[in-house]
């Protein structure tokens, strides 16, 4: 993939050409990852000049290691009332699914104490609906965006099954198929001889599970990046390998400051995931509560065959996701910042979970470790707004549902720059794009945490 040079001949005449090329944007966007390049394509899909700017070649953060699973069954935020019962567990157990690492516990009590009061029954449902909108367009959005670009075949839609072992989790998986059906999501119920007789390579202790229909997963999440990349250049976004360090708005527009030069855009978007907190403070004066879901994997090539499909073990709280390349092991949540190293053994942790799951063991030869961020707001929804009259656009905290809203939030992205000055338009069909309709944008404004300076 295209990287800026290291190596230039002239290093005033590379520095000159850069700042006369970011001149020319109309807008700067801030990240790379997922959903910073499917904005970047659908804005200058709609006739802007736009510059992504990041640190890394496009992918390389978050969108690289994720489980590669299209989740458009995870309709609730990540925590429930029971939260305040586990989190002894959370904090004395360095392996668990969920952990809070004792040392972020100062910077963290705040975010976690905003959490339990989204808890309360009436934000807790404005949460599952902002979730489900999102979620539900998600699939239709995907579809769209890789038919543009000639990569359908990278989805594989053919559903993913949360499957559980012990006899009284089938009561907590109905009650769960009635709560996640009342929210329009597709889903059967699947007994013993139905699970293996679509996944045989499944140990006989699993008894059966919830077959989603409308999910899937990504053959490979990071070859998705680079071709939307692909695409995005080919309409004439610049890509430049540059952190964005501060920034502040003006009557004309915006002015960044990166690690390498002083740039003056006329709007910005904040796509930029875990990271985005800071900037976001600057340029609109909104303190955003933004916290990180440290997420792990375990990549295993020797087994790209094993599943047809993504399988979450209910009672052990990971997913397993088949790729070409290997079997990927996800899942587990771990709060504990953005400085701290991370703790790998978590990752080797999804082997020993993954024990007992299968007829015969998984083979770990040349396995791979991985850690990333993942954005996470206390009321488990993502910020897709504007702000500073429309200078600034927002999409992050999207937390462990990156890829699967990415798509979507790139065509509300695009409805917001297309609409004005008018904050308060919902997104909807127009001229610059597809007939279909698009989330409402209450649920996910900027403004719910607090008013701009």
């Amino acid at each position: 993939m295209p990287t800026l040079s290291t190596t230039p001949a002239s290093p005033n005449a590379r520095g000159s050409s850069d700042a006369r090329r970011a001149s020319d944007a109309d807008i700067a966007v801030v990240g790379a990852g997922i959903v910073g390049v499917c904005c970047a394509l659908a804005l200058a899909r709609q006739g802007q000049r736009v510059l992504v700017l990041d640190p890394q070649p496009p992918g390389m953060g978050a969108s690289f290691g994720n489980a590669s699973h299209l989740a458009t069954e995870q309709v609730f935020p990540i925590a429930d009332a029971g939260i305040l019962k586990r989190l002894p567990c959370m904090l004395l157990d360095p392996l668990g699914p969920l952990r809070l690492d004792w040392r972020h516990l100062p910077r963290g009590l705040p975010w976690f104490a905003r959490l339990l009061w989204n808890l309360r029954p009436a934000p807790y449902r404005a949460s599952v609906a902002g979730l489900g909108a999102l979620n539900g367009a998600s699939l239709g959005a995907w579809q769209r965006l890789l038919t543009s670009v000639d990569a359908g075949p990278l989805l594989h839609q053919q559903g993913s099954v949360l499957a559980y072992e012990k006899p009284e989790s089938l009561a907590l998986l109905t009650a769960l198929a009635e709560r996640t059906r009342a929210q329009g999501v597709p889903v059967e119920p699947w007994d013993a001889a139905k699970l293996h007789a679509a996944a045989p390579t499944l140990s006989p202790r699993l008894r059966g599970g919830l077959f989603f229909p409308a999910t899937g997963h990504f053959l490979n999440p990071l070859r998705v990046v680079e071709t939307l990349a692909e695409a995005a250049r080919r309409e004439g976004v610049r890509f430049l390998r540059e952190r964005v360090r501060d920034g502040h708005t003006t009557t004309e527009g915006v002015t960044l400051t990166t690690t390498q030069r002083t740039l003056r855009v006329a709007r910005v978007l904040i796509a930029c995931g875990a990271h985005s907190a800071a900037l976001t403070e600057a340029l609109t004066g909104v303190r955003v509560p933004l916290d990180t879901e440290r997420g792990y994997h375990l990549m295993l090539p020797r087994e790209p065959a094993r599943l047809p499909f993504a399988v979450t073990a209910f009672e052990r709280r990971f997913i397993m996701t088949p790729l070409p390349d290997g079997l990927r092991l996800a899942g587990t949540v771990e709060f504990a910042g953005l400085e701290r190293p991370p703790n790998l053994e978590r990752a080797w942790q999804l082997h020993r979970l993954s024990k007992g799951l299968f007829t015969q063991e998984l083979d770990i030869t040349d396995a791979s470790t991985w850690m990333g961020f993942r954005p996470s707001l206390p009321d488990s929804l993502p910020i897709i707004d504007r702000a500073r009259g429309g200078r600034v656009l927002l999409a992050f905290g999207h937390q462990h549902l990156g890829l699967t809203q990415a798509a979507i939030s790139a065509e509300m992205i695009a409805a917001l720059a297309r609409s004005g000055d008018d904050t308060t338009a919902t997104a909807g069909p127009s001229a610059a794009s597809p007939a279909h309709d698009l989330p409402a944008f209450a649920p996910y404004r900027l403004t719910r945490f607090g008013r701009e300076r």
